[in-house]
């Protein structure tokens, strides 16, 4: 399999930044042809012989597509597909082979693969797809940080910035809010001031958007925390 010089610079201005692509193929020629397209291409290829081998290998630690045969030694690929969906796992997937058949193609789509591409594989159309996985797999590993930074804020709020947090969201104005926790006004707008900080909320519909995200839901009458 050879890069054609139109398809190579089509790739190249695609941000590639620390990308990864996981190539599970048996066919070793076949397997090692797609590394080396993928080099030329700027793409830090990571090959396999079987789901095994993968499994088995440290899990990369960028934006990742992977690139899937469908008839392997072992587990198929579409075994593997249902095992990372029940697992969470959000692997995007590009799947190819030799022997692909519609209901096979539409198994595959359904269950949210990328792309069903049957060898000889076009190059441009491969492109297209890692393109694909790889911005989507960028977004969520974004998304993620992003969440997983919020949580981490949300965790240093005190009981009582929480008790105020919670009932901002409802509506209910510092006066109201320091009636029912028996508290001074100034003191609502003291532990309210420090929740918005912490928790790096510029206004309130911004602060009902994370709480949101969060899925986190005030329990009364103490107003602690349970998910939703």
């Amino acid at each position: 399999m050879r890069l054609s010089r139109d398809v190579r610079l089509r790739a190249k201005a695609v941000s590639y930044s620390a990308s990864c692509v996981v190539v599970i193929d048996d066919d070793q020629e076949f397997r090692e042809s797609l590394g080396r397209l993928l080099r030329a291409a700027g793409l830090d290829p990571r090959l396999f012989g079987s789901i095994a081998e993968f499994v088995g290998s440290d899990p990369p630690d960028g934006p990742t597509c992977l690139v899937l045969d469908v008839r392997l030694p072992g587990q198929s690929g579409l075994d593997f597909q249902r095992d990372l969906a029940a697992a969470s796992v959000a692997l995007p997937i590009v799947f190819i082979t030799g022997h692909g058949d519609i209901p096979m193609s539409v198994q595959a789509m359904k269950a949210g693969a990328i792309e069903f591409l049957t060898k000889p594989l076009r190059e441009q159309d491969l492109f297209d797809a890692i393109n694909v996985g790889i911005a989507r797999d960028r977004v969520r590993r974004d998304n993620d940080e992003a969440l997983t930074a919020l949580k981490a804020r949300f965790e240093v709020l005190t009981p009582r910035e929480r008790a105020v947090m919670f009932r901002v969201v409802e509506g209910r104005l510092n006066k109201q809010i320091a009636g029912e926790m028996g508290i001074t006004e100034s003191t609502v707008k003291v532990h309210r001031s420090n929740l918005m900080r912490k928790i790096n909320a510029r206004s309130v519909p911004e602060l009902c958007r994370m709480l949101d995200k969060l899925k986190v839901l005030p329990v009364n009458p103490e107003l602690g925390v349970r998910t939703a």
